[in-house]
């Protein structure tokens, strides 16, 4: 559910963006700077909603509400195969090794000189 929500999110960005770039600017030319719009409104002419911005919002909409569910699901964490499995006991100590044997003195009998 979580990957598929994922998937649906990516797909989502990529049409906002797309139909985001697809829309004409409006009113952003020299002439409207200077108040030489041929309009009397507050902020130039204004056409109807047209197919583009009512698929911004559709896709603004859905872009939120698909955020809003993926934060919830990762704040909850996604279940796992082996989530239920209890831990493994812990593996048994070896057992320690013998102390080494000391070694043997040195004798202090001298060598026998070796013969001519």
């Amino acid at each position: 559910m979580y990957y598929v929500l994922i998937s649906l999110f990516v797909l989502v960005c990529l049409i906002l963006s797309l139909v985001i770039l697809l829309q004409q600017g409006r009113g952003g030319d020299i002439a409207s700077a200077f108040g030489g719009s041929s309009s009397q409104a507050a902020f130039g002419a204004r056409s109807g909603a047209t197919l583009l911005t009512k698929a911004t919002s559709i896709a603004a909409a859905l872009f939120m509400i698909l955020a809003l569910a993926l934060s919830i699901i990762g704040q909850r964490g996604t279940s796992s195969v082996v989530s239920g499995t209890p831990a493994p006991p812990p593996a048994a100590k070896p057992a320690p090794l013998p102390a080494p044997a000391p070694a043997a003195a040195p004798s202090t009998a001298p060598t026998p000189a070796p013969a001519k």
